[in-house]
């Protein structure tokens, strides 16, 4: 059997099976990278199906185990590496309307995978919490989206990544059989499936800590000098007395894509997007002084909300984003710096390759505390083999490189490292081998031995 069969097979589910709207939930926004761009932009799905209950998601996984359908996980789209657009054809499960919030309490929450962090976020504030890491997509990206593909967001310079110990508590996941089995992990058994791609199980469910909600502040300060900025954001992101949820520094270079920012940004500065609580107002206009800068831009959480902008979505990947919406041959690299030495290493690569990588970094901490720098550098994009040698010099300064223009887990952000676990997870519960297949590059399909005679 086809995967366009299956809608005959199964007709009470939400299938979509027009080839146009088929495409585009074949894709997410891996053309970011041109690279990626020109490998996937003709990979599609057969049919799409959206389910909105466990039975209907079982019901699916048992008639594609029967029939060898291959199935791809999509939240909304919102990656960046290729991670829902399938390989094989066969099936596109929109999980987006599986996104039902199940609890919340003490500090912790469990949710659906499909729900979206806004909406997550916006619950979880009456219970006086919110999440702890939330990326630039967050009007748009799931949970399970976040989980399966991302790492984590502002929030991060308090709580590092999704996986440090104690974000994520457990995860309720599905395997692929024609009777599909039920399974739950929880604490480091529950990161064997974290920015899998949906590779190894299809998460149903996830538990997780809340932070508490705090009517976060935001600014723009501006800096005349690289220098002054950068330290000014490493002062803001080590101080133990600041309390804040984003550190974001970008170089003159990038500002003038923030476009609608331009009335808030001088010509020629360097400037640190950050949220901060009210309390922590003094301590950053003290620490502006210091360095020599000037806050241009200061909003309350009130007047953020009432006016519906946020300088999240000027952070993370959306800086790239706004980039790309002024000059398309742009791209972007992804890189995690040294925390023994980030500054001193910043300030040498902006030294070598301030003509063809426009610097914007992110503070965050690492999975064992340390604050850091992780970089998301915009790139002036001249052909793969340059940009291959942009990464490399990175390297070469001892600053990991997560490349994002590889759509395979061991050359991407596990290329350092794959927990063998994630492939012992894969065995046990997609035997077959049809979770997104072509992305999981060294798992293999067991092949049973000969019978002796």
């Amino acid at each position: 059997m086809i995967a366009s069969s299956l809608p005959a097979q199964l007709p009470d589910l939400d299938w979509i099976t027009d080839p146009t709207r088929v495409a585009k939930l074949s894709q997410d926004f891996n053309w970011y990278s041109p690279v990626l761009k020109a490998k996937l932009e003709n990979k599609t799905a057969e049919v799409v199906v959206r389910p909105k209950t466990e039975e209907e998601i079982a019901s699916v996984v048992s008639a594609c185990a029967t029939s060898h359908i291959p199935i791809t996980l999509r939240g909304t789209g919102t990656g960046n590496y290729g991670q829902c657009v399938p390989l094989e054809g066969g099936l596109v499960m929109d999980m987006s309307a599986y996104n039902q919030v199940l609890w919340i309490k003490d500090g912790t929450a469990r949710a659906q995978s499909g729900i979206r962090l806004i909406d997550f976020d916006k619950q979880a504030k009456h219970h006086g919490h919110e999440l702890r890491w939330i990326p630039s997509t967050f009007r748009s990206a799931t949970l399970g989206g976040l989980y399966g593909g991302g790492f984590g967001g502002a929030g991060s310079i308090n709580y590092g990544p999704i996986a440090s110990l104690g974000n994520i508590l457990k995860v309720r996941v599905m395997s692929i059989d024609e009777k599909p089995q039920i399974l739950e992990f929880e604490g480091q058994e529950a990161l064997n499936f974290h920015h899998t791609y949906g590779t190894n199980a299809i998460v149903l469910e996830l538990e997780f800590a809340l932070a508490p909600h705090v009517p976060w502040m935001e600014a723009i300060v501006c800096f005349d000098a690289f220098d002054e900025a950068l330290h000014f954001a490493n002062d803001l992101s080590v101080g133990s007395g600041y309390m804040k949820k984003e550190v974001c520094f970008v170089s003159s270079s990038v500002t003038p894509y923030f476009t609608s920012l331009a009335a808030h940004l001088k010509p020629g500065a360097h400037a640190v997007l950050t949220l901060f609580a009210p309390s922590s107002l003094l301590g950053v206009q003290e620490l502006t002084q210091k360095h020599k800068g000037q806050i241009t831009y200061l909003k309350s959480a009130q007047d953020v909300e009432q006016s519906n902008r946020t300088l999240l979505e000027f952070t993370w990947n959306h800086t790239t984003l706004h980039a790309l919406k002024v000059d398309k041959s742009l791209t972007y690299i992804q890189s995690g710096f040294d925390p023994s030495r980030y500054v001193e290493q910043i300030k040498a690569l902006e030294s070598a390759l301030k003509e063809e990588v426009l610097m914007h970094i992110e503070f965050i901490r690492t999975k064992e505390g340390a604050v850091n720098a992780s970089g998301l550098q915009i790139v002036r994009f001249k052909d793969e083999k340059r940009l291959n040698e942009i990464m490399q010099i990175h390297r070469d300064h001892g600053v990991q490189i997560n490349n994002p223009h590889v759509f395979t887990l061991e050359d991407g952000k596990s290329a350092n490292y794959l927990n063998p676990k994630v492939l012992s997870a894969k065995d046990q519960l997609d035997p077959q081998g049809l979770l997104n297949p072509g992305k999981l590059r060294t798992w293999h399909r067991k092949v049973s031995e000969p019978t002796q005679g």
